[in-house]
């Protein structure tokens, strides 16, 4: 009855256009993101198994990177969601000012570990030597495009919470698709320009989140826009900063469990064998882009949730978490569909040994149920329950599901009982599909339906 009444809140025509308006943009935009790595992954399959396996590898040191800013933006865009829907324009402009310093302290760290240890970097991930060359070389050159995403997210995050998702989502569009033009340029050296391999793709990494960042900078200074307040850039409100440490650390603490978890899966299966680690480079290129639909409905969930709530509506913000929670199971299912409809073609794009070919067919088959609890925990647990500030309990359910279960589990598997690396890959998808029970009995408390402004 409960859920019935919650039902008969929504507007279903009212809900499906704001979730579309703002889900669709942001599912485009993962999805070019997603399609550099994929540009990467093709475009160096082409040139060695070597080259593509390196960068693959390299990449995961943005790729840890991303989970500091996605902490510093999810908290910037939980807070700024019930700000904007409150009417708060200068608090927003505050929120704005605290991500950027966050942001940028990141950035810097990262920057100087790719100019100044890059081998260090690599030797985490694997001991090939040849990779850490290739890997090595990478990272000297995209460590500079480091210094730059955190900036622009600051911004294209701002942009989602005050209703210009579209010309965010636009902006990371065009850079994106600038890089997989200059990938191919740099990479086998077209139009006279030497091919340079790894280090071309990212040196085109670098150049496009260069413009990247003067295209935000620029259209950002229209009149509409919630640009970053410098006249006040040092002077936060205590109370505010306070409550954005609040949500921030939580997020963080996820974000690092979830990240440097992933990590260790790569790593992992770096150390079980190159065919693994190639095959698991590609599983991983599909299951980015294939998850573009479940990281938009998730990020349109927390700004349509957050935007109820803080605007006081805090029945109408649970019934529309209770209607997209169960919107997840159905993008679940859509995507294992879809992994498993792709599987064939995938498998015959890239160059690959014939037993890595073998290997990649069943991490395939593997991902495509994995699917299921990766869209259902995106929506629920980073949408939903972070778009009311719930931030704590994603960091609870990684430390259990994946550090005390998933991680073990492969690293007894990989190295005591010496697994096959596809029983090895299976241990690291375990973590999203057993968590599903956990994520249901939390959601159903609704301690996610608070107001967080003041």
């Amino acid at each position: 009855m409960r859920g019935k009444k919650q039902e008969a809140l929504i507007d279903r025509k009212e809900f499906y256009s704001n979730l579309t308006r703002l889900a669709l943009p942001i599912a485009l935009q993962s999805l070019m993101l997603a399609s550099v790595a994929a540009g990467d992954a093709l475009m160096l399959g082409k040139v060695a198994q070597n080259e593509m396996t390196a960068v693959s590898l390299a990449t995961q040191i943005q790729f840890v990177q991303n989970m500091f800013i996605m902490a510093v933006t999810g908290a910037g865009a939980i807070l700024g969601a019930q700000y904007w829907g409150k009417g708060d324009r200068h608090t927003l402009e505050d929120i704005f000012n605290i991500m950027l310093r966050f942001s940028g302290i990141v950035s810097l760290i990262f920057f100087l570990g790719c100019e100044l240890v890059p081998g260090l970097l690599m030797h985490i991930f694997t001991h090939d030597e040849a990779l850490i060359v290739i890997g090595s070389s990478y990272l000297r050159i995209a460590g500079w495009s480091y210094l730059f995403t955190g900036v622009s997210q600051c911004y294209l995050t701002i942009m989602k919470v005050s209703d210009h998702v579209k010309p965010g989502a636009l902006i990371s569009s065009c850079a994106v698709l600038l890089n997989i033009c200059l990938n191919a340029v740099f990479i086998f050296g077209l139009f006279g320009v030497p091919g340079m391999q790894a280090r071309g793709a990212a040196l085109a990494t670098t150049i496009s989140r260069i413009i990247e960042l003067a295209l935000c900078i620029a259209v950002s200074k229209k009149e509409s826009y919630i640009c970053p307040a410098f006249d006040r850039f040092m002077r936060v409100p205590g109370q505010l900063k306070s409550d954005f440490i609040r949500q921030c650390l939580p997020l963080m603490g996820g974000s690092l469990c979830w990240g440097v978890g992933f990590t260790s899966y790569t790593a992992i299966m770096g150390h079980v064998g190159t065919d693994a680690a190639a095959a698991n480079s590609v599983a991983a290129v599909v299951r980015d882009l294939i998850c573009c639909m479940c990281n938009g409905i998730g990020s349109a969930a927390g700004i349509i949730v957050g935007n109820e709530l803080g605007a006081g509506r805090l029945d109408m913000g649970r019934a529309y978490g209770i209607k997209l929670k169960n919107l997840s199971y159905v993008i679940g299912f859509i995507s294992t569909a879809l992994v498993l409809a792709v599987t064939p073609l995938v498998v015959r794009m890239v160059i690959l040994t014939d037993q890595a070919r073998g290997y990649l067919t069943g991490m395939m088959v593997i991902m495509s149920v994995y699917m299921i609890g990766r869209c259902v925990n995106t929506v629920t647990i980073n949408g939903v329950l972070d778009g009311g500030g719930d931030t704590l309990f994603d960091m609870y359910s990684l430390i259990v599901c994946m550090w005390l279960i998933a991680i073990p589990l492969a690293l007894i598997g990989a190295f005591v009982l010496h697994w096959s690396p596809l029983a090895v890959y299976a241990c690291t998808c375990l973590d999203e599909v057993g968590k599903i029970p956990w994520v249901m009995i939390r959601f159903r408390k609704y301690k996610w339906v608070q107001d967080l402004t003041r």
